[in-house]
């Protein structure tokens, strides 16, 4: 008996030691988490998980750590358990769940999660793209193979990544372990920081050894994304928050990223290293790049007013050196997710990175035109094979040779994030026709020799044309931009519609525009109301009383039957079906009579006019007796016409 209480007592008190441990374990991982150590906090995870513990805050972050340090996969195994044990999650997971279904290729159930995100957040962007474009995988498809891709030739068994030209060489940031670079690793990640380094260019387009790049330019944290100026006299840079030996960090003790600036000196050395005014220890402001004419700087920032994650913005550079204000480049390009590395080509195209927009998974690269450096259109996903399952980013193309660089995570690359070469064998330009038809809008019939106009979103005239016999009209037009069709004719009044055209390149674009005669034509059985868009609804409920709304619009009526003496109307009177049959007849019949003395005392002779009352026997809807419909649908029925019945003198 002695033995067995013993044994139970070793069974407690094992039992109770390894709760401690758990707890404790859970402790130093959610520490590392909240810290941003991630690969130190799945560890600590894992540990508990394999033994078999199940929670959902643990089941979230271990999701979470994969899904932000980019290992998908592994992040779809953990979020796999949190949707099986705990179904009822935020609308975020279920974003993050999707995009780790699609870098397992498991596109079907991610896009039916999808439609879960987008029930759970029905404003949410992210949500809004994919619902108006659910085949955005053959948009995709349409716009693959137009690439030919390679290994850089400058990766190592570490991170490579963001990339920039600078004359013949190629400036990227790496992480790989050379003599005399700081063995000081980056806690996030647990891998050495990254430091610029620069790679010759050769004519065939081979690379040469990379080389560290300026010693001024590179400290013990992390360097990235440069980008130059065409005289190779200026550059920005992504570093960590130091400066002169200082290092910043934010409110919990992190140091997040900032812009720089530096200039090449006399003596071909980068020197005088500064921050960007709009920096802040609070916030991160990173990947930096310069419009074409180098007097605008583009960058990436969750600085306030983010729309998402991080959102793309762009800042004017002043012809003293100083700087604007920041202004997020808007909803047009930002979404709730992540945009991040943008890109400017020589084209006046905007490269960058999203994961907020439908794609193949993780970060895909989407390219946008810009309009006078004010407005964007015609975004178009890249394809395959630059976008992959996984992180596709850092994007940049020569825009003479085609030929350019991007960076990914990607299967079979030979470290964390590579650097890949390309040769781009068609551009793309997603090209569509805007079609329709011009119609009289009374006899639905087409008019021809109508004076056509394309506008544009600001109403620039873009060009004019003449509709044929059929009344159809044609334009070229760009992909995801908005325009304005104007259609005019003698006799008729001029009608302008807005449309925004579609972005796949194989889409139609239809709009047709009805046209309203100017002096209509009116005949027996004419109803003057439909006539003069004078609205059906004149009646409150139980009332015959003209409102004050109803006598402005029968002066339309009036107007007419004075300019036109040898018009006899019947005044037409409608109820709902409420009440009674009887009742609702006698009252349609002072409604008509009522109409019918207002038009007296306003000066028509009562022989030109005839008042009916109808009651609820010629209902314009279902709503009869016992058929459940709202005040407005009801409104509908209480209303009166006036048909021509003579136009004799």
């Amino acid at each position: 008996m002695k033995v067995k209480k013993l044994r139970y007592s070793l069974f407690l008190s094992v039992f109770f030691l390894h709760g401690i441990a758990q707890k404790a374990t859970i402790s130093r991982a959610d520490k590392n988490y909240d810290s941003y150590a991630y690969v130190d906090a799945i560890g600590n995870y894992e540990k508990v998980a394999e033994k078999g513990y199940q929670d959902e805050k643990m089941f979230q972050k271990l999701g979470n750590a994969y899904y932000f340090g980019a290992e998908f996969s592994k992040a779809l195994k953990w979020y796999e358990q949190l949707f099986a044990l705990y179904p009822n999650q935020d609308p975020e997971y279920f974003y993050r769940y999707s995009q780790t279904l699609k870098s397992n290729g498991d596109y079907a159930k991610a896009n039916q999660i999808l439609e879960q995100f987008n029930e759970k957040k029905a404003n949410d962007k992210r949500g809004l793209l994919f619902k108006d474009n659910k085949n955005y995988l053959e948009e995709i498809k349409a716009n693959s193979d137009r690439f030919e891709v390679v290994d850089a030739g400058v990766n190592s068994e570490s991170s490579e990544y963001g990339s920039s030209f600078l004359g013949n060489k190629l400036v990227f940031a790496s992480a790989r372990d050379t003599g005399g670079v700081s063995k000081n690793v980056f806690k996030w990640t647990n891998k050495s920081f990254t430091n610029l380094y620069w790679s010759e260019i050769k004519p065939d387009g081979e690379m040469g050894t990379p080389e560290r790049f300026e010693r001024k330019i590179n400290s013990k944290f992390n360097e990235s994304t440069p980008v130059f100026t065409q005289d190779g006299r200026t550059m920005y840079f992504t570093r960590n928050n130091f400066l002169e030996g200082k290092r910043g960090r934010d409110a919990n003790k992190n140091t997040l990223l900032k812009l720089y600036k530096a200039t090449l000196n006399a003596e071909g050395q980068w020197d005088n290293v500064k921050e960007l005014p709009f920096n802040s220890n609070q916030y991160s402001v990173a990947h930096p790049a310069l419009s074409v004419d180098e007097k605008t700087l583009y960058f990436s920032s969750d600085m306030p007013g983010t729309l998402g994650q991080s959102d793309l913005f762009k800042v004017k550079i002043n012809d003293d050196g100083s700087y604007g204000t920041p202004e997020n480049l808007g909803t047009e390009i930002n979404t709730e997710g992540r945009e991040t590395f943008p890109f400017v080509s020589t084209d006046n195209e905007l490269f960058f990175a999203s994961d907020g927009r439908p794609g193949l998974g993780g970060l895909d690269v989407f390219m946008a035109k810009i309009d006078g450096d004010k407005s964007f259109y015609g975004i178009q996903n890249l394809g395959e094979p630059i976008n992959s399952k996984q992180d596709d980013f850092a994007f940049l193309i020569n825009s003479k040779n085609r030929n350019g660089f991007f960076s990914s995570n990607r299967e079979g690359g030979k470290g964390n994030d590579d650097i890949y070469r390309f040769i781009e064998n068609k551009k793309l330009d997603c090209e569509q026709t805007l079609s329709g038809s011009i119609t009289d809008k009374d006899l639905k019939t087409p008019l021809s020799g109508v004076k056509v106009t394309l506008l544009d979103a600001n109403f620039k005239a873009l060009q004019v044309v003449q509709a044929d016999a059929q009344g159809y009209y044609s334009f070229p037009v760009n992909c995801g931009r908005g325009y304005h069709v104007r259609a005019e004719k003698d006799e008729y009044l001029t009608n302008e519609l807005y449309i925004k055209t579609k972005t796949l390149s194989t889409s139609k674009n239809e709009l047709s525009v009805p046209l309203e005669r100017r002096i209509k034509l009116v005949g027996v059985g004419t109803d003057l109301a439909k006539t003069l868009n004078i609205p059906i609804i004149y009646f409150d409920l139980d009332k015959s009383n003209i409102r004050k709304d109803a006598a402005f619009e029968l002066a339309k009526v009036l107007a007419v039957m004075q300019e036109f003496p040898e018009i006899k109307i019947e005044v037409r009177s409608h109820t709902d079906s409420r009440q009674s049959v009887k009742y609702n007849m006698k009252l349609s019949d002072k409604r008509a009579k009522a109409t019918v003395d207002w038009l007296v005392k306003n000066g028509i002779g009562s022989e030109r006019l005839i008042g009916n009352g109808y009651g609820e026997s010629q209902l314009v809807n279902n709503c009869s007796d016992g058929v459940p419909c709202t005040e407005e649908e009801h409104q509908a029925n209480r209303r009166s016409e006036f048909i021509i019945v003579s136009m004799n003198k």
